[in-house]
């Protein structure tokens, strides 16, 4: 049995769809009030922005914690993003969870105006980054209210990111999904394929891996008693997979709250999952499931 078996489960919610001050507090109250336990904004163009989104819930609730999931590194400069990440964590009053990604949506790097670089290139900005933002956020002003730096979440799939993320963060988010190059179709894993990115992470870390916490970012949660009339509804996700497949793939929930709530049991105990965060559509739908898992 893997010793995460036994740790607690942490709940996030990214919240993706913009709104004004008002919707935004209101948002943040009610994934407080239905038990999550952090509250996320991604980076990508056409969502919140990512640092005065947190403040702003920060400002709004009284326990979650906030996290970027995640930043696109590499629209940042190291020492530019020290400062607003210290910034933040010191209004935010310590609850801070820093996020970091490369970035694979061509299309958002297009529209910035800046240059897409392959794949490798936007893993070393990231490693580059890592690195700088741990010196800074311990040397320089302002520095953040936790010591020396807000947790590190590192998220992804392939070789590159995972060693990245097994070798320098506290966290590793799996996102259970391969993009490809542009970053405008994906390929979703497999519960045999996302075990052996768990497995790749843990041998990458070596003797940091009993002290990492694993994320999953889950794509879709179907509440319902016909789970096999929901698995139909969900085949464009994965058209390759059999049925049996698709109803064992760790990122898609279908089922009943109860079987839910045993799938991500089970998905603890075989892989480690203790911190599972879903997307803003299914904010209200999962907190049933949270109720079960407390």
């Amino acid at each position: 049995m893997d010793p995460a078996a036994k740790k607690p489960f942490r709940f996030g919610v990214n919240l993706t769809v913009p709104t004004d001050h008002r919707g935004w507090v209101d948002k943040t109250r009610m994934a407080e009030d239905l038990g999550y336990d952090l509250i996320c904004v991604p980076d990508h163009l056409g969502a919140p922005p990512p640092f005065p989104a947190l403040v702003l819930a920060a400002e709004a609730t009284s326990s979650v914690r906030l996290c970027t999931f995640v930043l696109n590194t590499s629209f940042y400069n190291p020492a530019l993003l020290a400062r607003d990440v210290a910034g933040t964590d010191q209004y935010v009053e310590g609850r801070l969870e820093l996020g970091l990604g490369a970035g694979y949506v061509k299309a958002e790097f297009e529209a910035a105006e800046l240059p897409f670089p392959g794949p490798g290139a936007r893993v070393e900005h990231l490693r580059h980054t890592v690195r700088r933002l741990r010196v800074l956020l311990a040397e320089e002003e302002p520095r953040p209210a936790q010591r020396p730096h807000p947790p590190l979440l590192v998220a992804g799939h392939g070789d590159r990111m995972l060693r990245l993320a097994a070798r320098e963060a506290d966290i590793v988010g799996f996102s259970g999904v391969a993009f490809d190059r542009e970053g405008t179709s994906a390929s979703v894993a497999t519960a045999e394929q996302l075990g052996e990115r768990v497995d790749f992470v843990r041998e990458q870390a070596g003797e940091r891996a009993r002290g990492i916490e694993l994320n999953l970012l889950i794509q879709k949660v179907v509440l319902t008693d016909d789970r096999a009339s929901a698995l139909r509804l969900l085949r464009p996700y994965a058209p390759e997979l059999t049925d049996e497949q698709l109803g064992e793939v760790p990122i898609l929930l279908v089922g009943t709250a109860e079987q839910v709530a045993d799938q991500l049991r089970a998905q603890r105990e075989r892989f480690g999952f203790t911190y599972l965060t879903v997307l803003e559509p299914d904010l209200e739908v999962f907190a049933d499931v949270i109720e079960l898992l407390r």
